[in-house]
């Protein structure tokens, strides 16, 4: 199957050349002939797998058939993470290049002027997080009166991170005549709840996982905490590791992995929730472009990122849940490639390693790197000479107490 089997309009046959597509994916395949219909769709599918394409496709399409002289919005995809609303808005300007169809991205963390000001100008698709939305509707920035297509983008993820009440409100605002279209990683009772909810005799879409855990090598490194970082640094050097995202539990810890590997000549990046927009859009950039083959992000990174050709994941921290290992180490072997994830482990890190286990149903493989000193205590044993040198500083100074005193 090809592109062409669709009959999309010429001009987006165009953006899909341009952006190197040469045959449906799965989830391109099952979803888009069901949204050219108009039909509501509920999509299970991981990030990397196509998606974003399978419903930009459709949006697109019906809003070139049935064009407005004022750019209102017709089509509205909330989305869980500024990183997310970015990439599907880059998405859309490339599909739509050869069109006069205007995507703008509403997120928090940025300034409000200047998205009000891309409202004001018009907008045919608007891609935006909940909260951030909903303070633009709020201010009157936008309306929802033309409003033909919802898509959730991530609904898992929308959950996890709480905004199931803006997306309440938000929904309450909408056209109950709209196609809503809902992807999600995973469909547990929370998802199928929100889905009937907000769809009518929705499509069901399911593809197959388009990474096994064959595809991805996986690692894990008993360590000690204190030997964390040496051991991370060994296998940056040792290993053939060229485009590398390492996942830290904290922003604190994020950074600080950070500065500990650019302290050792390791060009990396960070990316977190504390970093600004610009910050981490450079730190993004920089990535993709190979200038830095590491980047540390926390957990919003899971999900949402688009970065092509990362070849491992590396788990400095253990995440909280066996669905987060997942998810992070979806990472990398998209698209078919293979990949690798490796996780440092330590003693009290048992008990949720067991737990992963159990999801994978397979026992992951457990390995020692030569050269570190897995004994070497967490205690670093004072320098002789500096311990001298503070006696006698401390002598001289009560000797001169002692002078004055006596004075």
């Amino acid at each position: 199957m090809s592109f062409s089997t669709f009959s999309l309009d010429p001009r987006l046959q165009d953006g899909v050349r341009a952006l190197g597509f040469e045959r449906p994916t799965p989830i391109q395949s099952a979803t888009i002939p069901a949204a050219l219909t108009g039909q509501d769709v509920l999509g299970s599918a991981e990030t990397g797998t196509g998606k974003t394409a399978a419903y930009l496709l459709p949006i697109l399409h019906r809003l070139l058939a049935a064009p407005m002289r004022s750019h209102t919005p017709r089509a509205l995809v909330l989305v869980p993470t500024r990183e997310l609303a970015l990439q599907v808005a880059a998405h859309a300007e490339q599909l739509s290049r050869r069109t006069d169809v205007r995507a703008v991205a509403i997120f928090g963390g940025a300034a409000m002027a200047a998205q009000t000001n891309a409202l004001r100008r018009g907008a045919d698709i608007v891609i935006a997080t909940p909260g951030r939305l909903l303070d633009h509707a709020e201010r009157k920035n936008l309306s929802f009166a033309s409003l033909q297509i919802l898509v959730l983008d991530e609904a898992d993820r929308m959950l996890d991170i709480g905004f199931l009440p803006d997306i309440q409100r938000i929904i309450a605002r909408l056209p109950r005549e709209r196609q809503t279209m809902l992807f999600s990683a995973t469909l547990p009772p929370s998802i199928l709840n929100l889905a009937a909810q907000v769809t009518r005799n929705a499509a069901r879409i399911q593809v197959e996982k388009t990474t096994t855990p064959d595809a991805i090598a996986q690692t894990l490194f008993p360590v000690p905490e204190h030997l964390k970082a040496q051991l991370l640094q060994q296998l940056l050097r040792e290993e053939e590791m060229e485009s590398v995202l390492i996942f830290a539990r904290t922003k604190h810890r994020a950074d600080r992995v950070a500065q500990q590997l650019q302290r050792a000549h390791i060009r990396a990046g960070v990316i977190h929730g504390d970093r600004s927009q610009p910050q981490r859009i450079a730190a993004l950039e920089d990535f993709r472009r190979g200038k830095s083959r590491v980047l540390v992000a926390t957990d919003i990174a899971a999900r949402g990122l688009d970065v092509e050709g990362i070849s491992h994941v590396v788990n400095y921290d253990v995440p909280m849940q066996p669905e987060d290992y997942v998810h992070r180490i979806g990472r990398t072997g998209r698209a078919f490639a293979a990949g690798a994830a490796y996780t440092l482990v330590t003693p009290t890190d048992e008990r949720m390693v067991r737990r992963i286990e159990v999801v994978l149903k397979q026992r992951i493989e457990r390995r020692r790197l030569t050269g570190i000193d897995y004994s070497a205590s967490a205690y670093v044993q004072p320098d002789a000479a500096a311990i001298r040198r503070y006696v006698q500083a401390h002598q001289s100074k009560n000797q001169k107490a002692l002078a004055l005193q006596s004075v």
